[in-house]
């Protein structure tokens, strides 16, 4: 399908977001702004750039996918913040930006001499968000931090595997990231609506770790009742039954979900036995999650009777929670996908016609929407450095001999 293009004002046009973070977390966050209209400036070590840019598989303008998808809507310039010169024309950047993005080790900004406090004599409006591995307090603060290891910290981790095997990975994605970036969002827009009374920008401190352990429902208030550790549970879930994945006849899977006593008596009809449902071993949650291994055995017994799509309709007919347990490729055919366009396909100048997630939350009246994909290295130089700041093609071409840009 062709991006579909929106000639409404976004919510966030007029906002200068500078984008001085690697990686995933922090270029998240401000990639989201740029899908409502805010202007992001993607400040980018001059030579290679951010080390985003060649993570994973090459697209075919040598910039990964990644990069792509997750860099949209930006424009790109080049600076070396370490270099006087550099610094220099970062503070005049500053001067005019609403939010600033970082996600390096605490003191790093600090250590170049351009720590918040330099940034709020310079503008005293200017957001900043800072994302880091344990945040910017705590004995842990330098050390280094990435999703896998928010995950190992933040509690998530030992959670995933069967019972009694080895902790897992949960999902080969950088889950804390996107979960960081959609924390910093949220933390600028919060931000930014307590300068509307105040004047004053503020520091939003945003934990990898912190972020997977605020998605982990009761553990925390359960285990300071009475010590209880979740163990791994492979394919089920804590506190209701059956609530989990289950293999099918043709050896595909789904996922079923009976989260309270009304669903389990829907699926004990569709399992032919409607007696279960007020049976008094299975009739309450707590009964059900007591008897785990006969609740589980009697579903997985029907699942594996028929095949998927077959199992499918018997559910979906009882109005039982059931989605298929999908690959990349079964999500691309799905009729769901399409009728909402969950993916859109870009059209790249250098790479091509490239498919990507579509641009979430979705508002009715304002929607956000995908004007590029990740940009070349440096190609708001021009505009940015030359027609706006005014440097000339000489004093540019002397930045770049000098490694500044």
């Amino acid at each position: 399908m062709e991006k579909t293009q929106q000639n409404n004002k976004l919510p966030l046009e007029g906002l200068r977001v500078l984008d001085l973070a690697t990686f995933v977390a922090g270029p998240f966050s401000a990639a989201i702004l740029a899908e409502f209209g805010a202007e992001v400036i993607k400040i980018e070590q001059p030579g290679d750039g951010d080390p985003l840019r060649k993570f994973g598989t090459p697209s075919p303008n040598g910039d990964g996918y990644t990069w792509l998808s997750e860099q949209r809507n930006k424009r790109s310039v080049t600076l070396d913040l370490r270099k006087s010169a550099g610094a220099d024309i970062f503070k005049r950047l500053v001067k005019s930006a609403d939010v600033l993005c970082e996600n390096f080790r605490p003191g790093t900004l600090e250590k170049w001499g351009l720590g918040p406090e330099i940034l709020k004599e310079i503008n005293p409006r200017l957001v900043l968000l800072r994302i880091s591995g344990y945040g910017q307090t705590g004995p842990y603060k330098n050390r280094p931090g990435f999703a896998r290891i928010a995950h190992a910290f933040g509690g998530l981790t030992y959670l995933t595997g069967e019972p009694g095997g080895p902790p897992l990975t949960p999902g080969s994605t950088s889950l804390a990231d996107y979960i960081s970036g959609l924390y910093g969002a949220l933390g600028i827009m919060l931000s930014l609506r307590a300068r509307e009374g105040t004047g004053r920008g503020q520091e939003i401190d945003v934990a990898l770790y912190e972020s997977i352990f605020r998605v982990l429902d009761e553990m925390a208030p359960l285990y300071a009742a009475n010590g209880f550790v979740r163990p791994r549970l492979g394919l089920g879930t804590a506190n209701v039954c059956p609530h989990g994945h289950f293999e099918c006849g043709d050896g595909e899977w789904v996922a079923i979900a009976c989260t309270s006593d009304k669903m389990w008596v829907r699926m004990a009809g569709v399992l032919g036995r409607p007696e279960l449902g007020p049976d008094e071993r299975y009739k309450t949650a707590a009964d059900r999650v007591a008897n785990r291994d006969d609740v589980d055995g009697l579903v997985s017994a029907f699942t594996l009777s028929m095949p998927r799509d077959k199992l499918m309709d018997a559910c979906v007919a009882g109005d039982v929670p059931i989605a298929p347990v999908y690959s990349i490729a079964d999500i691309f055919e799905d009729p769901q996908y399409k009728a909402r366009e969950t993916l859109v396909t870009v059209q790249d100048k250098t790479a091509g016609e490239i498919t990507v997630p579509n641009v979430l939350p979705r508002l009715s009246d304002t929607p956000g929407r995908i004007d590029h994909l990740g940009p070349a290295l440096g190609d708001g130089i021009q505009a940015i450095y030359g027609d706006e700041l005014g440097f000339s093609a000489e004093e540019l071409a002397e930045l770049k001999r000098d490694g500044v840009i």
